[in-house]
């Protein structure tokens, strides 16, 4: 019975198989890897990985799916926990002593920024990560100061990994297609991230991105002073968008000194 994908879900299921044989590449799944799928839908992505994969774990939301999903693989290879990936506990699948979590998807769009944030509070035991967004979404992700597309995104998630934008995927490549172009990002968690309060970084960040046109200055004040700008490295008259991630944590680690 064919699957009628569902707008509230953010179904756009991926059938173009050389772009999936491209993501298979990519991810370069061991057999003894703990790997986790987000939002395994047909099970397009699910059965490849499957070819190298001794066990994998996926989390579904939809009903109808989570039991085609249990009807067509064998539940000792095949994990299924049916739920909503935003409240889902990563860290609850088991992991090999001295190992890490794989994660990997087609990430719903309507939601892929908070899971993104949500997956960041487990990046000291994820080994990397694979997904599918939205070309949009990956380019703020990967962007570099000095560009518009450099934002809170790009801040909160490059303090914690390194990322790259691998291919990006046509519309035609979907059933039903997205009225968007997506692309396939690489994260993998930072060793050593600068040391920082989550909670006040995300405070200075929110507050410089929330008046993009005005110098950083005129977006924090009341929060820091010029002086504290300029001991934290970061030039006054700069707007939000040219200050790097290292100058914001510098503002963070200032914040309630």
């Amino acid at each position: 019975m064919k699957h009628i994908p569902r707008k509230r879900f953010g179904q756009n299921f991926l059938t173009d198989q050389t772009v999936l044989y491209d993501i298979i590449r990519a991810i370069d799944p061991q057999p003894d890897d703990a790997m986790v799928e987000i939002g395994p839908g047909l099970a397009a992505m699910t059965g490849l990985l499957l070819e190298s994969l001794r066990q994998l774990h996926v989390v579904e939301l939809d009903r109808d799916l989570v039991a085609r999903l249990k009807k067509n693989f064998d539940p000792a290879r095949l994990v299924v926990h049916e739920g909503d990936a935003l409240k889902f506990d990563f860290a609850s699948i088991p992991v090999a002593e001295g190992g890490k979590l794989r994660v990997v998807g087609n990430l719903p769009y309507n939601i892929s920024s908070p899971l993104l944030f949500h997956l960041a509070a487990i990046a000291p035991q994820v080994q990397d990560q694979h997904f599918m967004l939205q070309k949009e979404v990956v380019e703020r992700m990967v962007a570099e100061p000095g560009g518009k597309s450099f934002g809170r995104l790009s801040v909160m998630l490059q303090w914690r990994y390194y990322m790259d934008l691998l291919f990006v995927v046509p519309p035609s490549a979907f059933d039903p297609p997205p009225q968007v172009d997506s692309a396939i990002v690489r994260m993998i968690p930072l060793p050593n991230p600068l040391p920082c309060d989550e909670k006040k970084l995300e405070q200075v960040v929110t507050k410089a991105f929330s008046q993009r046109r005005k110098v950083i200055r005129n977006c924090v004040a009341g929060m820091f002073t010029e002086n504290d700008l300029i001991d934290a490295g970061v030039d006054p008259q700069a707007r939000p968008e040219a200050v790097p991630v290292e100058q914001f944590v510098a503002l963070a680690n200032r914040l309630g000194t």
